[in-house]
């Protein structure tokens, strides 16, 4: 049972090894984050979200992850940058992948 579960293990990790390689390291990760941002506002609602919070973690993924400006300022945007940048580093990506920043 244990040698079935690390050889797909091993299989899925070989094959997004091989996605990655394919879209390109950049597109890969932010269509990683991508998917756990969905999966996010799945859990989390939108509700406690504010407009330009949404607005411009929406620009984030538009740019191909490339913008880094959104700021979380409420108690659940706070919440959601932090599930967001764990859920970043467990896709692999480092934690400054992420766009939460606050510049005021």
């Amino acid at each position: 049972m244990r040698t079935a579960f690390v050889a797909a293990a091993l299989l899925a990790c070989l094959a997004s090894q091989a996605e990655a390689q394919t879209r390109g390291w950049a597109e890969e990760k932010c269509a990683r984050y991508g998917q756990s941002w969905s999966e996010a506002l799945a859990r989390f609602g939108r509700d406690g979200l504010g407009e330009d919070f949404l607005a411009r973690h929406d620009a984030f993924l538009a740019s191909g992850c490339r913008t880094r400006d959104v700021c979380p300022r409420s108690p659940k945007e706070l919440a959601i940058a932090d599930a967001m940048t764990i859920a970043a580093m467990n896709a692999g990506t480092a934690s400054s992948f992420v766009p939460f920043i606050c510049r005021d």
